[in-house]
C-alpha cells in the first residue's frame, strides 16, 4: 500500500520511539505513556512507534507487546501516526501485523530477524508473509545489518507493501547506493540524532529517537536545523545530547533504555525498571551524570 500523505510527512520528521511502562509488579501500563505522549506531541513529534527497541521490544511477551500495540492508539488518539514494531517468529509477527489495523495503527515496522542462521531470501520470505499479514497497512523496514548486501536489501524493498526504511547501520555508502535502487521508499535514519545529519545529507529524510520521551524539544531542535539546511545548528543541537547518548550507550549500549527510564523517575514520571537483559539500575555515577545532564537541561531552557 502507498503510504498516505499524512503518514509520508510523518517519517519525514521524528518517530519518536515510546518506552514500555512497568508498575512495581512488573506489568505493563500503557496509561503511563499519557504524559509522554502530551509532551511530544506538544513538541510536533509527527510519529510514535510501539513495541520498538527503545520499548524493550523483545523483553515483551507476545501478549504483552499485543497490549501495547492495542492501547498506544487511543492514547495517541490521532494526535500522530501510530508505527506498531513486529518481530520475532514469523507467526508472531503476522500475528501482530495482523491485528495492527484494528487496534488503530497506521503502519508497522519489521524488526529484522535476530536469526543467526537467517539467509537473505529466507529473510524476504519472513517480510513477504508479515507484509502480507498487514492488511494494506504500509509497511517499514528495520535494518541494523546491512552485511547481507545491497541485492538482498534491493529484495526486501520490493516485497509488495514495504513503504520506507529506517536504516540503522552506519554504512553510509550502503545507505546511498540502496536509497538510489529504491527512491520512491521513504528513507530514514534509525540511528537517532547523531547520525541525522551525515545520513540526511547522503538522502534520509526524518529520524528515530529515544530522547523524544523526555525531552522532545531537543529531538525537534535537530530536525528543524536539518529541515533548514543548516547542518552547523544541527550540529549545535546534537552537542546539547551527546551526554545523554554517550550514558545509553554504556555497558554495551545495555543502558540504552535504561537512562531513558531512569530520565523520567528523575522527572517524577514513574514508568517502571528496564528488565534485564538491560542494565537495570543504573549505576550510581550514571545516576548522578544523568542529573547533571537534566539539570543542564533545566538551566538552559530557562
Amino acid at each position: 500500500m502507498a503510504v498516505t500523505e499524512r503518514v509520508a510527512t510523518a517519517l519525514r520528521g521524528v518517530s519518536g520511539i515510546l518506552v514500555t511502562p512497568f508498575d512495581g509488579d512488573d506489568q505493563p501500563v500503557p496509561g503511563r505513556l499519557a504524559p509522554i505522549v502530551d509532551r511530544a506531541v506538544g513538541a510536533g513529534i509527527g510519529a510514535l512507534t510501539v513495541n520498538g527497541n527503545t520499548s524493550e521490544f523483545y523483553g515483551l511477551t507476545l501478549e504483552e507487546a499485543r497490549q501495547m500495540q492495542a492501547a498506544v492508539p487511543g492514547i495517541v488518539g490521532g494526535r500522530a501516526v501510530v508505527v506498531a514494531g513486529v518481530g520475532r517468529s514469523v507467526k508472531e509477527a503476522a500475528s501482530l501485523a495482523k491485528a495492527a489495523k484494528a487496534d488503530g495503527c497506521d503502519a508497522i515496522m519489521i524488526h529484522q530477524p535476530p536469526d543467526p542462521f537467517r539467509a537473505p531470501r529466507g529473510v524476504a520470505a519472513y517480510v513477504e508473509r508479515v507484509a502480507e499479514a498487514a492488511d494494506g497497512l504500509p509497511v517499514l523496514l528495520y535494518l541494523r545489518d546491512d552485511s547481507g548486501g545491497l541485492d538482498a536489501i534491493a529484495a526486501l524493498c520490493a516485497v509488495p507493501g514495504v513503504a520506507g526504511v529506517k536504516w540503522a547501520t552506519p554504512n553510509l555508502l550502503n545507505l546511498a547506493a540502496a536509497r538510489r535502487a529504491a527512491p520512491h521508499l521513504a528513507w530514514i535514519c534509525g540511528l537517532a540524532e547523531p547520525w541525522a545529519p551525515p545520513m540526511t545529507a547522503m538522502g534520509a529524510r526524518g529520524f528515530t529517537s529515544g530522547i523524544i520521551n523526555v525531552a522532545p524539544h531537543l529531538s525537534m531542535a535537530v530536525l528543524n536545523a536539518l529541515a533548514a539546511g543548516d547542518y552547523e545548528a544541527a550540529d549545535r543541537a546534537v552537542l546539547a545530547i551527546e551526554n545523554f547518548e554517550k550514558l545509553r550507550a554504556q555497558e554495551g549500549n545495555g543502558a540504552n533504555v535504561s537512562v531513558v527510564k531512569a530520565a523520567l523517575a528523575l522527572r517524577g514520571e514513574d514508568v517502571g525498571a528496564a528488565r534485564p537483559p538491560a542494565a537495570w539500575p543504573l549505576a550510581p555515577a550514571a545516576t548522578e551524570a544523568l542529573r547533571g545532564v537534566l539539570a543542564g537541561w533545566d538551566k538552559n531552557a530557562g
